[in-house]
This record gives C-alpha cells, structure tokens and sequence, in this order.
C-alpha cells in the first residue's frame, strides 16, 4: 500500500514510466501533487489519504486555485497548475475522480517566426562568440538544426552518435519517445560534420552527438544562454530563443506551400490542431506585408 507522503513520488514514476512524460513535466506535476496534498491537509484540518482526494470538490480547487494565484500566477501557469491537480487525482481515485472546473481563459500567442536572415547572423554571433573553436562549430551545428529540421532544443541534445555518419534524413525522438524521420539540408549535414571533425572527444554511438566542453552530454541551457547574450548584441526580441527557430522552420515552409500534414509529421505534433497554429502565423505576416506595401492600407 501506497503511504500518502509517497504518493506524489509514485505519481511522477507513474508520469515517466507508463506516459513517457518529458522530465520536466515529471519534476513539475510531482511538485504539484505536493503542493495540492499540503494546501488539503491544512485546509481540512485533517490527515490526507486516498479516500480524502477522492472527495475533494470543485470548490476545494477553486479556493486551491485562489491560494495559487495570490502567489502570483498568471492565467496559464494556473490552468496548467489546475491540468496537473487534475491529473493527479485522477490517478489516485481512479479515472473521472477529479471534480470537472473550467480552468482560467488563457490567450494563445502566436509563435514569432525569425526571418532568415537574423537566424543566420543569429547562429554566427552565437558561434563567434564561443570560447573555442570546436564550441563555436558545435552551437553553430546545434542552432542551424533546429532551424533547418524544425527539431526541439531537447531533441537535438538527445542525440547520439548513432546518427553518424549523417545521410539525407535523421531519425529524431520526441515527446513520449515518438520517433518521426526528417529531412537534413546539405548545410546543415556540412556543420555538424564539421563539428564532429574537431570535437576532442571520442564520439560512440551511445555518447551524446552534442558535448560539454567537459567532454559530457550538453545542457540545453548552455545554447539558450548563448542565444540570450547574442540577441542583445544584435538588437533582436526577447522573444528570439533556440525554440523561436522550430517555430520559423515552420512558418517559412507554410509560407512556401508546405502541406500542413507533412509539416504535422515534420514537426512531431501529436494533433493537427498543434500544427494549425502557424497557418494564423503565416496569415499575420501576409497581413503586415500589405500594411506596409499598399497605398491604401
């Protein structure tokens, strides 16, 4: 029998094992599965095991939500607090045992494509300001993948050697270990090579493709950093990170007649509704251009 104190930890094994769920959806849900048993545990007054979470109501959510947002959430952080409440009672009681609450209204933002262009100066100040020269051909590597296959930051560190030696195509896992094949441009292919020609570590195909300068598999948070400090230099948007590029992969190719199922495929989403958010991307865009190209607008 699963003690109440554990189940939050049972929960998140249950997240990474049976979901394939990303790491930091685990490490997030896990604290959320906490958060929920304490506020419950003061807010009834009372010891909290599973019989309790299968009775707790609406209005239990609603004044766990309130405490939440007095904390300083905004409305998509609390409706993704409310998903992973649901989610985790759901599981501790059964299918169905969460109480059914509308979530607070969030505004979906359209992605903000980079145009070739400042991708390209982007990737050179990135590398350009590395403090070696193989660091520099790897983040150049790194940055021109994700914009040229569309891949995620963390789909890129989580390849191997494996891949080599490079062909047309790679073969990308993504969210809960959904494989999906892409194509690869002939410059893209040229800088990883040239990368993985002056990396001074041996490169087996269970080591990561991407290393450290200390030889071990690359954070993400190295690139995204680089990519920060770059953009300053350069005067672009906050809004110019390492996942900015997946999203201009994929606003160019619609903007070039790309079918929206093949980018669906390309891209790895789950549903077509994921992808059908950069027809409206591609839309503003046409939109600014005839603002600004037509005398009467």
């Amino acid at each position: 029998m699963i003690m109440v104190t554990d189940l939050p930890r049972a929960f998140a094994d249950h997240l990474a094992r049976d979901r394939r769920r990303s790491v930091h959806t685990v490490r997030a849900y896990h604290a959320t599965a906490e958060r929920i048993i304490g506020f419950l545990q003061r807010h009834w007054g009372e010891p909290i095991d599973r019989a309790a979470l299968a009775r707790v109501s609406a209005t239990d959510l609603r004044a766990y939500l309130a405490l939440r947002r007095g904390e300083g959430l905004g409305n998509a952080s609390a409706a993704r607090e409310l998903s992973a409440v649901r989610g985790f009672l759901d599981w501790a009681g059964g299918e169905g045992a969460a109480p059914r609450l509308r979530g607070p209204r969030v505004k979906r933002g359209l992605p903000r494509p980079i145009a070739p262009d400042e991708v390209m100066a982007l990737a050179g100040e990135v590398a350009d300001g590395a403090r070696t020269p193989w660091v520099g051909l790897r983040d150049w590597a790194i940055l021109l993948l994700l914009y040229g296959a569309g891949l995620r930051i963390g789909e890129a560190m989580a390849l191997t050697g494996a891949v080599l030696p490079l062909g047309e195509t790679l073969v990308v896992t993504g969210k809960r270990d959904k494989t999906r094949i892409v194509p690869l441009l002939p410059q893209v292919r040229d800088a990883i090579d040239a990368y993985v020609a002056v990396v001074p570590y041996a490169m087996s195909r269970d080591q990561p493709l991407f290393r450290g300068t200390r030889g071990g598999p690359l954070s993400p948070g190295v690139i995204r950093a680089g990519v920060r400090d770059a953009r300053g230099r350069l005067g672009l948007s906050n809004r110019t990170t390492p996942h900015a590029l997946r999203h201009s992969f994929a606003t160019h190719l619609l903007g070039r007649g790309a079918d929206l199922r093949a980018l669906q495929e390309l891209l790895g989403h789950a549903s077509l509704s994921s992808t059908q958010v950069y027809t409206a991307v591609d839309a503003a865009h046409l939109m600014d251009v005839y603002r600004n190209a037509h005398p009467r607008a």
